[in-house]
């Protein structure tokens, strides 16, 4: 059975993960984006742009699904979780998520007004690992 725990601490050693949004056709889209700034209960926060395709998208529809997975020698694990996205604009989000690196991407530090952080709230998953696949509620994990 799957855990918050190991779910916590899988998404916790991730450098990347990707993230999807659905186009305006209906479509699913995918980027790969750097590991979550920020995990809090099932939020997952994301340092990104206001410009950006996927805000627009996330906009117009905020159905979203985050990926990440490991692949070791012998070993693969995926986690899949399915919620919403939503895109924070306001100053203390973007405090609270900013980090000293992002004056490279975002001139204007953290009052940039093409900085936003993307806020995903995950609702249900699936875990694969050692061939078995494991579907979760987030509400329901111990």
């Amino acid at each position: 059975m799957v855990t918050r725990k190991q779910l916590m601490e899988f998404m916790g050693k991730q450098k990347t993960v990707m993230i999807c949004s659905v186009d305006e056709d209906g479509y699913p889209n995918a980027k790969a984006m750097f590991s979550p700034r920020k995990i809090e209960n099932d939020y997952f926060y994301f340092s990104s742009n206001v410009s950006a395709k996927r805000t627009a998208q996330y906009l117009q529809n905020p159905y979203a699904c985050i990926y990440a997975y490991q692949k070791g020698r012998f070993r693969y694990e995926g986690w899949m979780l399915i919620g919403e996205m939503k895109i924070l604009t306001d100053q203390e989000s973007k405090k609270d998520n900013w980090q000293i690196g992002d004056r490279l991407y975002y001139k204007q530090g953290v009052n940039d007004p093409d900085y936003c952080v993307y806020r995903f709230k995950a609702i249900r998953g699936r875990r694969y690992i050692d061939l078995k696949s494991e579907d979760f509620v987030m509400d329901e994990l111990e």
